[in-house]
């Protein structure tokens, strides 16, 4: 028993241990593929993944006939309406004779769907419910992320409706394109050739994969509120489209050989297999996106669930250091520093390290620029940034008018040791201003680590 416990404790050390010359990013390749498996396989089975992939299906459920019928409207225009069932079908290929009534049922909803008839709000509710699944992917991919601001309001409008409106054009036009091409003359005589037949068969059943992951590339890319580069997405995209090919075969043959729910639940069985089928397509989906995520960010591999909380004193440390930077770029007349950038000359995760910013921009110390990336500015006159506002800030982030110091009645000696430690920080730096702290790093960089520098206002 003991040695069992042994082995195990060597072999985390081994995963998770510190590596030595290394940082997140400079792991070796072996490593990192190991905690990306081990961190996917506790995301699903403590993670958050698949409460999100269920909230998707409720979603779909009230949006899907809605959402096709804005794909009919466009669809229609352009002659091409009759290829909803068809694509429907494919969809729901994995239920089998199933798939082919709830298939039907779908297409028949949106048949006798009448926009003249709905009237101004009805129309308006009809487009709320297709765009409300949007938004529901947009939340879920945003919570991978990590990312904590969606778009503005008008901006998430703008895509939305571009993915309803063009997505469906798109598609069908790459199919069209695609069976044009396969009936030239020219084209099906060289598919006459045995090699070229036998090639372009094991093409052809690659193409679903190729499509599915072309898609979910494009959803992991366009859809999240963060900048995600083309090599992850595309891994996300490449591991969710044969993780869905994959499952739909076996979903298949699951229905095929499950007739105990037609038994048990008569004429629920479609509507649970659907709902089972659609749970499936959205954990998948939601899937590939962590995939992607831990692939561009792999600070966050490590071996707890969540995100590690930052003490008051490596608040400080970050906020001054960062302050620091800022100040110092702003005075050189350099380069102004992008979050990224920080990461790399902190040495700290970019998780870890939005905290703070984040503080600091609340309280109007820094601002971001409009560009891409953006970078940090200094929001107003170093002159008036003190470093007593800046360890006041970090230190105050959460706090809100309802947990507060001021709502929280401590014992007067308690009171007193407070005071105390508030007045020992006024004295030592209250006068010190940011553009002083940055001139105190320059002159310190320029005399080199041996020679201490005497800060203003102190007593040394």
């Amino acid at each position: 028993m003991n040695a069992a416990k042994d082995w195990m404790s060597r072999l985390d050390e081994i995963v998770w241990g510190p590596q030595e010359g290394t940082g997140p990013a400079l792991q070796p390749r072996g490593l990192r593929i190991v905690r990306t498996v081990l961190v996917l396989g506790r995301d699903l089975a403590l993670g958050q993944i698949t409460l999100r992939a269920m909230g998707l299906v409720y979603t779909t459920l009230l949006s899907i006939v809605p959402l096709l019928a804005l794909s009919f409207s466009v669809l229609k225009a352009f002659g091409v309406y009759n290829q909803i069932q068809p694509m429907l079908l494919n969809f729901l290929s994995p239920l089998g004779e199933k798939g082919e009534e709830i298939a039907s049922s779908i297409v028949g909803f949106i048949h006798n769907m009448n926009v003249g008839v709905l009237g101004a709000l009805g129309l308006g509710m009809l487009l709320y419910t297709a765009v409300s699944l949007m938004q529901k992917i947009e939340e879920s991919l945003n919570f991978i992320w990590h990312v904590t601001r969606p778009r503005a309001l008008g901006e998430r409008f703008s895509r939305y409706l571009t993915v309803l409106m063009v997505g469906p054009i798109l598609v069908f036009s790459a199919l069209g394109l695609t069976a044009s091409v396969m009936n030239f003359e020219a084209v099906r005589g060289l598919l006459a050739i045995g090699v070229l037949g036998e090639s372009v068969e094991i093409l052809s059943r690659m193409v679903p994969y190729v499509l599915v992951s072309a898609a979910f590339t494009f959803v992991y890319m366009f859809i999240p509120n963060t900048r995600i580069r083309f090599i992850p997405a595309l891994a996300g995209g490449a591991v969710g489209g044969f993780a869905w090919q994959s499952a739909g075969w076996a979903f298949a043959t699951f229905v095929a050989s499950s007739n105990t729910y037609s038994a048990v639940y008569s004429s629920l069985a479609v509507l649970i297999l659907f709902m089972i089928w659609l749970y499936l397509n959205w954990l998948i989906l939601l899937f590939g996106a962590s995939v992607a995520f831990y692939i561009q960010r792999p600070e966050y591999l490590y071996a707890k669930s969540g995100e590690p909380r930052l003490s008051n004193r490596m608040r400080e440390r970050l906020g001054l250091s960062v302050m620091s930077l800022v100040a110092g770029r702003f005075l050189a007349g350099k380069t102004m520093p992008a979050l990224q950038e920080l990461s790399g000359l902190l040495g700290v995760p970019v998780h870890t390290l939005q905290v703070v910013l984040d503080a600091l921009e609340r309280q109007e110390l820094v601002v971001q620029s409009g560009g891409d990336p953006p970078v940090y500015l200094p929001s107003r006159d170093l002159e008036q940034i003190s470093v007593k506002q800046v360890l006041e800030v970090v230190r105050g982030a959460g706090e809100d008018r309802f947990l507060s110091p001021e709502h929280l009645p401590a014992p007067q000696p308690v009171e007193a040791v407070l005071d105390r430690m508030r007045l020992a920080i006024e004295s030592s730096v209250s006068d010190l201003t940011l553009r002083e702290l940055a001139a105190l790093e320059t002159e310190a960089a320029t005399q080199g680590p041996a020679t201490p520098t005497a800060i203003p206002g102190s007593n040394e």
